[in-house]
């Protein structure tokens, strides 16, 4: 509703508002940057030389900096995308130029698109396919034909390699303070109850491999946030929860080895070391290969193992034949 004037209060006063042409702003708007000038004009004048020689200095320094910003900016766009057609495409890298000249000589040892039928013939290729110095290790990945979110679908187990994996396994038992002497004598870095929990708290984490007595998984709890996402935390189905301690510490010492899918369904474990006898690495293979064979889910229909590969540290991958790998362990 508009009020008419006359019921208005004798105090009330109606604002009015102009409205101004643009050649009008433009006039102001000169108007303003000239007296700026002007101000900057005298205060220059007020100023002595050797002030006037900083503010030049301050200038050329930000202008350069200015400059270096605009030349990263140019070289970050240069080197990410290019722009064709109004669409953004990114720049692929030469798999060639991303692989040094030994590993590029190792790789030309493995026949392109070859399924390699026998794990002797890929045991002793294998050893020729090491690209570093230092004694590398032996590595298996498994893709399987696995639902994830499927609780029931899950792989997972240990396995005990008749040859071990070549490396000292560094194992932590929370025991009760009767078992304490077993699991040192057995060869554990560390044994304890109260202590070992605060000890880990703080952020002791220099372990490898984590059992617990069935009576220490309550306390367990505690610390489960810190040892869960590593990795490390003492688990039934691994074997690793257990009454006898000084028993399952010289099988993981030996080289009992725990395997469990990702999320993606994959294996990946280690089954040796480079200084080994081919015919240790065929028979740590055939061995936890049974393994997995034998952890197939129930709820699995088809093929369970899509894909195995071999490989060494940092080196090329070896495919195998799944169906006739699989089919010559029984």
């Amino acid at each position: 509703m508009i009020r008419h004037h006359s019921l208005l209060p004798r105090n009330f006063t109606i604002m009015t508002t102009t409205k101004t042409s643009p050649e009008k702003k433009e006039k102001k708007n000169t108007k303003v940057i000239e007296e700026k000038n002007t101000e900057k004009s005298d205060d220059n004048s007020t100023l002595t030389p050797e002030e006037i020689l900083k503010m030049k200095k301050k200038e050329a320094k930000i202008q350069k900096t200015e400059e270096k910003e605009e030349k990263k900016e140019a070289k970050v766009k240069k080197t990410v995308s290019k722009k064709i057609g109004g669409k953004r495409q990114i720049q692929k890298r030469n798999p060639l130029k991303m692989h040094g000249k030994k590993y590029r000589t190792v790789e030309k040892l493995i026949e392109k698109g070859k399924l390699y039928e026998s794990l002797a013939e890929a045991a002793e290729l294998l050893k020729k396919t090491s690209t570093v110095k230092f004694d590398a290790s032996t590595e298996i990945h498994i893709n399987l034909n696995i639902d994830t979110k499927q609780s029931d679908q899950m792989v997972r187990s240990t396995v005990a390699l008749p040859h071990g994996i070549g490396k000292k396994v560094r194992i932590v038992a929370f025991v009760d303070d009767d078992k304490i002497k077993e699991a040192l004598k057995a060869g554990a870095v560390e044994a304890g109850n109260t202590d070992l929990f605060t000890k880990v708290q703080k952020g002791w984490l220099d372990f490898d491999i984590a059992i617990a007595t069935p009576d220490q998984m309550r306390e367990l709890g505690k610390i489960a946030k810190i040892l869960g996402p590593k990795g490390l935390m003492p688990n039934p189905k691994a074997g690793t929860v257990t009454s006898e301690v000084g028993k399952t510490i010289e099988e993981l010492q030996a080289g009992k080895v725990e395997f469990r899918n990702d999320k993606q369904g994959n294996l990946h474990n280690i089954f040796g070391k480079i200084s080994f006898d081919a015919k240790k690495l065929e028979e740590n293979l055939r061995v936890y290969l049974v393994a997995i064979a034998e952890a197939k889910p129930s709820g699995i229909k088809g093929q369970y193992v899509r894909s195995i590969t071999l490989s060494t540290t940092m080196g090329p991958g070896i495919h195998l034949n799944v169906n006739t790998v699989l089919s010559g362990l029984k």
